[in-house]
């Protein structure tokens, strides 16, 4: 048994007419309910159409909640390519595998210099991101990977191709802790559609890794749909739904949702459901009402302005600083990006930004001894390195 059981109970026409009959009555129900009581009906209220004269209560309360349960605290992270070879094509993506772009897998001397660059800039949590190339950039590949950040961050996350459980499980004792995995669509025709070869392709395979990971152990598990695909509400239930099955089945692992809306980038595709900064909003808050124990992401692919206000509207973690190009922090630059981003301040002035509205600013998840990585091991590497 797994999600796919459930998943296969719920039609997506059926779903988005349901988001789109809900009243305002449904909404002020919704509201109603004291925090943690709402279920996956409350929250088709609160992304539906009917919710949007409730925006303002809606942030509001969002804020609350979130201040709450999180306390007056920003966490700062930075994704960091290892590798832009993918065997997938995917329409949307600047890495598909017939995008005419030059290739680049980073070796030990360019991973440690784009490691040492990313560590100057305060962080001391990192998140390892390749193209989906599982024989090129594959476990060993990552071992390897995750061996050389052991000794200089204290918490490390990946982002790249879905894997077997017993890769996960391999992983962990390198320092594996979370991994970020987006449905992208969870229409599944649509999905067909913009995955048109590569592994990829195996909507069921995908859909399916949440399971592995947390049979795996992993601490953290990322969510999200790309929004640009599909309907954005009826993949924003989905995705609300596929949460709150791994909560209750995987009770011990944190979750984590991301919002990541299509970019320009090589290859460009043009969105087919348009999602505005207020449709945006009206999502984060109708999570935080759903789940108080939920972090919140969002990346630089938003626009500084849309970010500067989202930290008070219940974002949790922003991404500062970000290259979307393998080597693009100290190695190589010019190599071409997977997206662009729009926030282009660095994390220093984005760490001013969220100090200037009153917030405290982390640059690292959770500390080494959590993963039972004993501090003597980094506290030596650290003398080597000196």
């Amino acid at each position: 048994m797994g999600f796919k059981d459930q998943f296969d109970c719920y039609g997506w026409d059926e779903v988005k007419a349901s988001i789109q009959s809900k009243s305002r009555d449904d909404v002020e129900v919704a509201l109603a309910k004291r925090p943690g009581s709402l279920d996956l009906e409350d929250f088709s209220a609160l992304v539906s159409p009917a919710a949007a004269p409730f925006l303002e209560t809606m942030a509001q309360r969002s804020h609350k909640h979130t201040v709450e349960r999180f306390g007056r605290v920003q966490q700062l992270y930075a994704p960091m390519y290892l590798s832009n070879v993918c065997s997938n094509v995917c329409t949307y993506c600047g890495f598909s595998a017939t995008n005419r772009i030059p290739r680049k897998i980073l070796n030990d001397e360019e991973i440690l210099a784009e490691y040492v660059a990313i560590k100057e800039m305060g962080f001391d949590h990192i998140l390892l991101v390749t193209g989906e190339a599982n024989k090129r950039v594959g476990v060993p590949y990552l071992q390897n990977a995750f061996r050389l950040a052991r000794d200089l961050f204290s918490n490390i996350s990946m982002e790249v191709q879905p894997l077997s459980q017993q890769d996960y499980e391999v992983l962990l004792p390198y320092g594996l802790s979370s991994v970020l995995v987006y449905q992208e669509t969870y229409h599944r025709t649509a999905y067909a559609d913009y995955h048109l070869s590569g592994m990829k392709r195996d909507f069921d395979f995908r859909l399916d890794t949440p399971d592995r990971l947390g049979r795996a152990g992993i601490k953290k598990i990322g969510l999200g749909a790309l929004y640009g695909l599909e309907d954005w509400r009826t993949d924003t239930f989905f995705t609300a739904l596929h949460l709150d099955y791994l909560e209750k089945r995987y009770w011990k692992t944190r979750y984590s949702i991301s919002f990541p809306r299509i970019r320009p980038h090589e290859g460009d595709l043009h969105p087919r459901s348009v999602m505005s900064d207020r449709d945006l909003v009206q999502v984060i808050c109708a999570y935080r009402l759903l789940n108080q124990e939920l972090e919140l992401s969002l990346s630089t692919r938003e626009h500084e302005r849309f970010r500067d206000h989202a930290i008070r509207l219940g974002i949790t973690t922003l991404s500062a600083g970000s290259k979307t190009n393998p080597g693009g922090y100290q190695v190589d630059p010019q190599t071409l990006e997977q997206f662009e981003i729009s926030d282009e301040r660095s994390p220093a002035e984005v760490a001013q930004m969220i100090r200037n509205a009153g917030y405290e600013v982390v640059f690292k998840d959770w500390d080494a001894t959590y993963d039972c990585f004993p501090k003597s091991s980094r506290m030596d590497a650290k003398k080597r390195r000196n």
